[in-house]
């Protein structure tokens, strides 16, 4: 049978209101269950996937991703292998450091081998992701780090050069402020046994940053987290940061996962202006829809639910950013994109922390907050973290706007791999009312084949700014707008012209640490040979015919 979206929201809804009877009455169940469906149904709010997939279902596994640790030994390598698998058959993403594990070459005094390294086992778990569907509707990702002195840092940042191997993995090097500094000063990385942490060999520092440069420049990754960044920002110290979600908007903690959603922007601008009334009763509504989530969900792995419960971390953020940039009249090429980035993240990060405060008083602090940053400035809070940028790729899918705090990809443009291998075609609808608007229908054709307005509609074309056209400083700045309000991280991806140079992602790499991000993905177009978006519908006469035709609302096939 398949489920309608009516349906579907109904469903969402009355699971998650559930928590509400933890802590109030039948009530206040059915009070919650109708608000939710409410803001579910409306689009102006959704949770991650696997909330929408699972909620009320006897699966109930929620989160959306897993951090776990790897020990240096085959009984933690292949443990945690098996928990990953656990995971990521309820629809789960899962992130690892790879950092302890030893060199490859290095003897085995318990069976007088030699270690094949972290690379080689990195391998293994990637087989192993091949041959699990998530939550058997869609294949798992995995986050892969391992820390710049590694000694091994050299294999892993070319691991992916080949195009096929871990092809189920996204990476990113571990970067240190010491590290940073010694790209910068030009001197030597001490490259450390990850056990005894004695010094194995030394390298130029510059000449590890430009491999890994090159690396991203041809193939997307690595990317970079930037570890010291991340610590100083750990609300729980005593709970040590162990890597990333898949897609880096969240640091999580060893067995920790991440409950995240997120707010369509765009519903929220009347008469060309943000209704910042009715965004904040959003936030509000959004936080406790969230804490609920950590209450409802049926965890996988019982030090998953311990850790979890122990911080109840959420990440509520936002989609529709380069649709609330257009419909406000401003440019993301502009200062304006970014100051406006500024005052909305402040907004939500602040609203969102009254939220948790309002919720602490009612349900209490989370149970690590004694020992917690908070505890030491007084304030009681629900939520070790409330704010998170996600990439949004299904939901804003599902909501009918741009995803997370993108600029648009491409005003018309081809989505390859899709929901089970489908390739949508996909036309602005904001971009065609506003050409019909102005009576320039001609343009469609041209726009159908490029993905882009012409260069004599300057200043149509400055507002409808696409992603390769934009500055890469630009994109940076952006995220950094979003970093400085933002408690865990921030996905977002920098679109570099398939003309640049290894260059230019040093450059990107370089103002994303000096502006304070937590780590930074760069992707130059067509350096894969089947990238996920592809500018342009194509050859095909009838699709162009259809979007030539079709209802603004309704500009996908």
């Amino acid at each position: 049978m398949i489920e309608t979206p009516e349906q579907l929201f109904e469903r969402v809804a009355r699971a998650i209101a559930e928590a509400e009877l933890l802590y109030g009455t039948a009530g206040d169940a059915r009070y919650w269950e109708d608000r939710f469906h409410t803001m579910l149904a409306a689009l102006d709010f959704l949770p991650n996937s696997p909330t929408l997939m699972n909620a009320g279902t006897p699966l109930g596994q929620l989160s959306a991703c897993f951090v776990l640790p790897i020990e240096d030994s085959m009984e933690s390598i292949f443990g945690t292998l098996r928990d990953a698998a656990m995971i990521q058959r309820t629809g789960g993403g899962t992130g690892f450091s790879f950092s302890r594990l030893r060199p490859a070459g290095e003897l085995v005094s318990s069976t007088g081998g030699s270690s094949s390294g972290p690379v080689s086992f990195m391998q293994i778990y990637d087989c192993t992701t091949e041959n699990i569907k998530q939550g058997g509707r869609r294949r798992g990702a995995n986050m892969g780090v391992l820390r710049v002195d590694h000694p091994d840092i050299e294999e892993f940042i070319r691991s992916k050069r080949d195009g096929a191997t871990l092809h189920n993995f996204n990476i990113s090097v571990g970067a240190t402020d010491e590290f940073m500094a010694a790209v910068e000063s030009g001197s030597d990385l001490d490259l450390l046994h990850p056990g005894t942490q004695r010094v194995l060999r030394t390298v130029p520092a510059r000449k590890v940053f430009d491999q890994i440069c090159e690396a991203a420049w041809a193939t997307g990754d690595p990317g970079l987290i930037f570890l010291d960044t991340i610590d100083r920002a750990n609300p729980v110290p005593g709970c040590a940061i162990e890597s990333t979600n898949p897609c880096g908007e969240v640091p999580l903690c060893a067995y920790e996962s991440c409950n995240l959603g997120s707010i369509n922007l765009t519903h929220f601008v009347e008469n060309g202006e943000i209704n910042w009334g009715r965004l904040r009763g959003q936030v509000h509504d959004g936080v406790r829809f969230l804490d609920d989530v950590i209450s409802v969900t049926h965890f996988p792995l019982e030090a998953v639910a311990r850790v979890t419960l122990a911080n109840r971390k959420i990440g509520i953020g936002v989609m529709g950013f380069a649709e609330l940039c257009i419909l406000l009249g401003v440019s993301y090429a502009s200062d304006a994109a970014a100051l406006l980035a500024d005052g909305l993240m402040a907004f939500l990060a602040r609203e969102a922390r009254l939220a948790s405060a309002r919720l602490a008083k009612d349900r209490g602090v989370f149970p690590n907050w004694s020992n917690s940053t908070l505890a030491h400035s007084g304030m009681r809070l629900r939520n070790a973290t409330q704010t998170s940028i996600a990439p949004t790729g299904t939901i804003s899918i599902i909501a009918g706007t741009s995803p997370s705090i993108e600029p648009l990809f491409a005003l018309a443009y081809r989505r390859q791999g899709v929901l089970g291998g489908e390739t949508l075609a996909e036309f602005n609808p904001l971009l065609l009312r506003h050409l019909r608007r102005l009576g320039l229908d001609s343009e469609l054709e041209s726009i159908a084949s490029t993905g882009r307005l012409s260069a004599a509609y300057e200043n149509i074309r400055k507002l409808f700014v696409t992603a390769l056209e934009i500055p890469p400083e630009q994109h940076v700045r952006v995220q950094a707008a979003f970093q400085k309000h933002v408690d865990n991280a921030v996905s977002k991806t920098v679109n570099l012209d398939e003309n640049c140079s290894p260059a230019d992602v040093s450059a990107v790499y370089r103002l994303a640490y000096e502006l304070g991000c937590k780590g930074v993905t760069v992707f130059r177009y067509e350096s894969k040979s089947q990238g996920v978006l592809q500018l342009g519908l194509g050859e095909s006469p009838e699709e162009r015919e259809h979007f030539a035709k079709c209802d603004p609302g309704a500009c996908r096939l």
